[in-house]
């Protein structure tokens, strides 16, 4: 041990400073006892001196007596103090020299423990950063000898294990707490790291590990990795935005992610295990658990759950192992909608091409086909289980070859391998094909970024066949504008002339220079003005050309066309129509009308002059007809009275007279009468009254009414009504005048003996009545006219009448809203039909 031997008796050391503390107690007690026997020797002296005055004893032989006494007491006392102190003193040196030699027996153990092979201890002393290294470690294990490398742990340790090691020293030096490591070095040895504290020094061991300990300590940092890249990879997991779970064997959950336990809406992973919430349904579920049990392979597959409301798609993978199973699920629902999108984008594009009547072919790289549309099939005209079987490019090539679709080409395989290097060519390549027989077609091979080629077969035959046919309609065109007499402008956007024709020139008589493509509108304008009086619509100062200009050179959103009418100065008359062309442009054309315009007006002076005769002619008619009507009603009434046999007799030439008359009278009333509807129906005042009509009670009213001259002719009338008692709507006495009028019509042009069909059906809205004569018929020039009033036709008929009985039928059927159809012929007879509505709405005027 450093310093002095306490037992040699020196000062140095913690034993000598022991002694002379307890020298130092026994002089203090020693001169307190000699103190307090001096101080009663003095008193007694003085009383002595006192008590016998005879003695001569003075005060200082008094004090000296005293000193010499204590000093006497103290001497005793102090010999027997350090008597007893020796006797101490010696057994404290003998129990000092038992516990240095005990020291020393530690010591040399502890060096010896130190200086073995297997291990290598660091000592920090106090505070300072500078070790003292005290044993030696093994050479096979990686630990250099020398001072400075022994302690840069890092170059010799494992980067883990330096890791490890460096943090835990740093807590032990700072708080004390001890550790107890497993490190390995860079060759493989394992070595366990000490670590303690005691209140001078920082100890750090390291003991070299053999056999069982080894493998021990072998697996113990193996555990300590597992269960570092355990953690790392459940803190990757639970980083990750996708489900992942894992499962015991029972199937329960034992372990989700964040992002499961956000999918269930849970607030933490425990509430999650607690009340095992589950994040795909229960089908899904249990096709992962049979799919486990009976295949016992790894389940992927996409599944749908509804997470946070809304129904996703996951692809979810799935392993079972011997303890319980791991699951993941990746959101593929945006890969979902847009591989949707894709195939749609795919199969739209697919579509669009088979559309086209362009041919188009793909090919991929290996020159495979992969996709042709119908007009690719339809131009080479192969079988579609040929081109399903996607041939290549190849024999494609030769397919077509041998059925003499392609040309024949003098080098046919290098012509071939130049077509087929645009599968190595970065660039589009371009083709014409002129076939046996005469398309021509043009071919671009565009080479595709992932390899293959697009091939697009163009078929431009019919293209050069309408180039050619629109430069020979050009030219007809232009031959046929210059020989128009109608004068025919374009003028462009800028207001430039594009094209023009003779007549254009010479109707306005325009200068050369102003029909050339350079003149402009305004140029024009200022020479056609002043030949250009104004319009009747157009304000006095006005000409059309001014409206031509904005035409041209406006910017109306809207572009309208206009037409017109100008006069010039020397009398022509002008029609005009400005038309905007699609490409911007407007075509102003200008036609003659000088003789259509005198033609017009003389037409419209003989119609006002017409339309006055015929007003005369009404005026007149209506006004013989009401005073007609008096005297004929007259005439028949003294007629009448004239057969009466009070009257008196008459013989028989008078009646026959008289007879004559009152048939004359009636067939002239009803003319009046007739005139007079007409005249009603064309002053649109005739109301209509409509009622019940009962078929078979009209019918046979309107039979009786033409009976006498069926009767005088011999005539059968035959009627077929599919039901007598058929009722419909309509006015009863004009339906009763218009099957009359027929019947009297059919009466006139029926043959001697011959037979008159009337007829009269119910259909779903209408009411047909037909009435049928076999006579001569009508020829077309003659129906034509046959509603014409005052147009009499004789055309075989006994008699001549005034032409207004089937004016009268058209009219009244049209106030019901029906219509009269005649089907008639030479030799085949007539047949009138008249379809009356079952229930009119509303009676309107008829036409003339």
């Amino acid at each position: 041990m450093p310093g002095l031997d306490p037992l040699s008796g020196g000062s140095s050391g913690p034993w000598g400073r022991q002694r002379k503390a307890g020298i130092m107690r026994g002089l203090v007690r020693f001169l307190t006892l000699t103190t307090s026997v001096a101080v009663p020797s003095v008193a007694a002296a003085q009383t002595t001196a006192q008590l016998a005055p005879g003695i001569s004893v003075t005060a200082v032989d008094v004090i000296q007596l005293a000193v010499f006494a204590g000093v006497m007491g103290a001497a005793f006392l102090s010999a027997i103090w350090l008597i007893r102190q020796r006797a101490r003193i010696a057994s404290e040196n003998l129990e000092l020299r038992a516990r240095i030699a005990e020291l020393s027996g530690a010591l040399g153990r502890s060096e010896a423990l130190l200086n073995l092979r297997d291990q290598r201890a660091v000592v920090w002393d106090g505070g300072s950063d500078r070790p003292a290294i005290v044993g030696d470690l093994p050479p096979g294990c990686g630990a250099p000898d020398e001072r400075s490398a022994f302690l840069a742990f890092g170059r010799w340790m494992m980067p883990r294990s330096a890791s490890a090691l460096d943090r835990a020293l740093a807590t032990l030096r700072e708080t004390g707490e001890n550790f107890d490591l497993t490190i390995e070095t860079r060759s493989g040895t394992m070595l366990e790291a000490q670590g303690r504290k005691s209140a001078q020094h920082t100890v750090l061991r390291f003991v070299s590990l053999a056999g069982v300990r080894e493998e021990h300590a072998r697996l113990q940092l193996e555990q300590g990795n597992l269960l570092s890249e355990r953690a790392t990879l459940l803190g990757l997991i639970d980083a990750l935005d996708m489900p992942f779970w894992l499962r015991d064997r029972a199937g329960q959950l034992a372990w989700v992610n964040r992002a499961f336990t956000g999918a269930v809406d849970a607030p933490t992973g425990d509430a999650v295990l607690r009340e095992q919430l589950e994040f795909l349904p229960m089908s899904a579920r249990e096709e992962i658990t049979n799919r486990h049990r009976e295949a016992n392979e790894v389940f992927r597959q996409s599944l749908s759950a509804v997470v946070q409301g809304e129904r996703r798609v996951f692809a979810v993978t799935d392993y079972a192992g011997l303890h319980g199973s791991a699951g993941l699920a990746a959101d593929v629902s945006e890969v979902e909608t847009i591989r949707r999108e894709f195939e749609s984008t795919v199969q739209s594009h697919s579509d669009t091409l088979d559309q086209l009547t362009t041919a188009v072919a793909i090919f991929d790289e290996n020159q495979k086909l992969r996709f042709f549309n119908q007009s690719f099939q339809k131009l080479w005209d192969l079988d579609t289980p040929f081109l399903e079987s996607r041939p290549d490019n190849a024999l494609l090539l030769d397919r077509l070859r041998s059925e003499g679709t392609l040309a024949e080409q003098p080098e046919w395989r290098r012509w071939k391998e130049g077509l087929l290097s645009a599968y190595r060519s970065m660039k589009p390549q371009e083709h014409w094909w002129h076939l046996p027989d005469g398309r021509t077609i043009r071919v671009i091979a565009n080479p595709q970024p992932k390899g293959g080629v697009t091939w697009v077969f163009e078929n431009l035959t019919e293209k050069f066949d309408l180039e050619s046919r629109y430069n020979a309609a050009m030219r007809v065109q232009g031959e046929t504008l210059d020989n128009l007499t109608e004068g025919v402008a374009v003028f462009g956007p800028d207001g430039r002339l594009r094209l023009s024709n003779p007549a254009f020139q010479r109707i306005w008589n325009l200068p050369d220079q102003l029909v050339t493509p350079e003149a402009h509108i305004a140029d024009i304008r200022a020479v056609c003005d002043p030949l250009a009086k104004d319009s009747p619509k157009d304000s006095p100062k006005d000409s059309p050309w001014r409206s031509f200009v904005a035409s041209v050179t406006g910017f109306d959103d809207e572009r309208r066309s206009q037409h017109g009418q100008v006069e010039l100065s020397n009398g022509s008359v002008l029609s005009h129509a400005t038309i905007p062309l699609p490409n911007g442009q407007v075509m102003i054309t200008f036609v003659d009308m000088t003789d259509s315009v005198n033609v017009e007006r003389a037409l419209k002076e003989k119609n006002d002059a017409l339309q006055k005769a015929d007003k005369l002619k009404n005026d007149f008619v209506q006004h013989v007809s009401y005073e007609l009507r008096s005297p004929l009603t007259n005439i028949i009434g003294f007629t009448e009275l004239l057969n009466l046999p009070e009257t008196g007799p008459l013989n028989q030439k008078q009646r026959e007279y008289v007879d004559h008359i009152g048939s004359s009278s009636s067939v002239l009333l009803t003319v009046v009468n007739d005139i007079l509807d007409l005249a009603t129906v064309d002053a649109g005042i005739m109301e209509l009254e409509i009622g019940e009509v009962r078929v078979g009670d009209m019918v046979e009213t309107a039979a009786g009414l033409i009976s006498e001259r069926l009767r005088e002719h011999q005539i059968r009338l035959d009627v077929q009504m599919d039901d007598a008692t058929l009722v419909f709507h309509a006015d009863e006495n004009r339906v009763r005048q218009v099957l009359f009028n027929l019947l009297s019509n059919a009466a006139n042009y029926a043959p001697e003996n011959g037979t008159i069909r009337l007829s009269a059906r119910q259909y779903d809205d209408a009411v047909e009545f037909c009435v049928h004569d076999d006579g001569p018929g009508m020829a077309p020039d003659v129906l034509e006219t046959i509603f014409k009033r005052f147009e009499p036709h004789v055309n075989g008929g006994r008699r001549r009448g005034a032409g207004l009985g089937l004016s009268i039928v058209k009219s009244f059927v049209e106030l019901h809203g029906g219509s009269v159809h005649i089907d008639t012929g030479e030799g085949r007879g007539t047949t009138v039909t008249c379809r009356f509505p079952s229930a009119p709405t509303q009676a309107r005027v008829a036409a003339e």
